[in-house]
């Protein structure tokens, strides 16, 4: 959520962002509906300022004996109550009409974010490594797990529907390893690990910018008015809901979790193997900062080179890509993704992701704290995918591949599985 007096000032601005970001909301509407707020809000304050002022002249004349005149008076009282309670109505309805269109309204973009319209217009900032070449026909990650009995998917379809599957054995032992993996180095690097739920209200995701866009690809639990997370980002988040926090360092949390993501208007698109799916586990970085640009724009890179030296320890080549607008969320101020390549697609795809959100979720989640002044301002928030499985294992395994369908595990994997430096079908 953005400042309604900065909106105000940059009107164009923040049209500009919701036009390059698809968003379907009016900044002029929205200006206006707070005009019309705030006129009806003087009036609210003028009738009882009179209200309050007719009260007075009662008790007044009731207590010189004059009862005619503390009759009128009341008469002209009740009228007064009438009108405010009229325009209190009034003013309660447009307020919820202002708060409505502000929940459709966007983070604005960093000067350095691509324009464009789609993925497609994303921009290449760096590449590490160069794509697997191989003296053989390589498999792809189905076929692997199917060869090592890793991975099932018939049967996760069987028990679960579409988009789910099994993992077994190494396949199982391998997703938990990618994770202990990136926990460790996080730690080694200061963060701290939470355990997080993952069922939360529905205001921790309106807090957090993921509704009231996006809803539909969230899973709800009618009965009990929660909704299952598809990102550990929004209980870490939530973690600060309505605090004054110390900042004076910046915040780092970390979690691993459960994800879940509906995934509606995906059918047909990257439903190969596990690339696309259900139920997943995500090892989630968030920042919590003071207002500087700077400070933000430093730990934005802290941030992703953290996912860069997972990468690197998996042994796996990437390029990471500046997210132009048209390919951003509604409470993104920049983002880059990064992408690893998959053999099997003969192209990159994207398996970690860093947002700077600057104050949009301290905003909406009323998380603050005190500068050197000791006057009370809205932090920033940032995160990052640190690593996300089953999707990781796609080029962990196919990368790795040999030609008689062994695996070879990266060095520093083998100590989390107990030293093992290749997998035999």
């Amino acid at each position: 959520m953005l400042d309604i007096k900065w909106i105000r000032q940059h009107q164009a601005e923040v049209q500009v962002a919701a036009d390059r970001k698809g968003i379907p909301v009016s900044i002029a509407q929205l200006v206006e509906q707070d005009d019309h707020r705030r006129m009806l809000l003087q009036e609210v304050e003028r009738l009882r300022q009179d209200r309050n002022r007719i009260s007075q002249e009662i008790e007044t004349f009731l207590r010189e004996g004059e009862l005619q005149q503390a009759e009128q008076r009341k008469q002209l009282g009740q009228e007064i109550g009438r009108r405010l309670s009229g325009v209190e109505k009034e003013h309660q309805a447009v307020q919820k009409q202002v708060n409505q269109l502000m929940m459709y309204v966007p983070n604005v973009v960093s000067p350095d974010t691509p324009i464009g319209l789609s993925d497609q217009d994303n921009v290449e900032v760096k590449r590490a490594g160069e794509p697997t070449a191989f003296p053989f026909e390589p498999k792809d990650h189905v076929t692997l797990g199917e060869l090592h009995h890793m991975i099932d998917i018939p049967r996760g379809v069987k028990t679960a529907g579409s988009r789910n599957y099994y993992l077994a054995g190494a396949g199982a032992i391998l997703h938990r390893a990618v994770q202990q993996l990136s926990l460790d180095l996080l730690v080694a690097k200061g963060f701290t690990l939470l355990e997080v739920p993952l069922m939360v209200r529905t205001e921790a995701l309106f807090h957090t910018g993921y509704f009231p866009i996006g809803q539909e690809q969230t899973y709800r639990m009618a009965e009990d008015d929660k909704w299952l997370v598809g990102t550990s980002e929004v209980p870490l988040v939530a973690y600060y809901d309505n605090e004054i926090v110390d900042v004076t360092e910046p915040i780092r949390l970390a979690a691993v979790s459960l994800c879940f993501r509906n995934e509606v208007g995906s059918a047909g698109k990257d439903v190969h193997g596990l690339y696309r799916v259900h139920q997943f586990s995500k090892v989630e970085q968030v920042v919590v900062c003071e207002d500087s640009l700077e400070q933000a724009e430093q730990l934005f890179q802290e941030i992703t080179a953290n996912a860069e030296e997972v990468l690197t320890m998996l042994e796996l080549p990437y390029r990471i890509m500046a997210v132009c607008t048209g390919d951003m969320s509604q409470k993104t101020y920049k983002q880059v993704d990064i992408e690893t390549w998959m053999p099997s697609r003969q192209a990159y795809g994207e398996t970690h992701s860093s947002s700077n959100l600057l104050d949009f979720q301290a905003r909406r989640s009323n998380i603050r704290y005190r500068d050197n002044n000791g006057k009370v301002r809205f932090c920033y928030t940032l995160n990052n995918t640190a690593v996300a499985s089953p999707r990781i294992l796609i080029p962990l395994l196919e990368n790795h591949q040999e030609e008689d369908g062994s695996i070879r595990i990266p060095h520093a994997l083998r100590k989390y599985m107990n030293g093992r430096e290749r997998l035999r079908p």
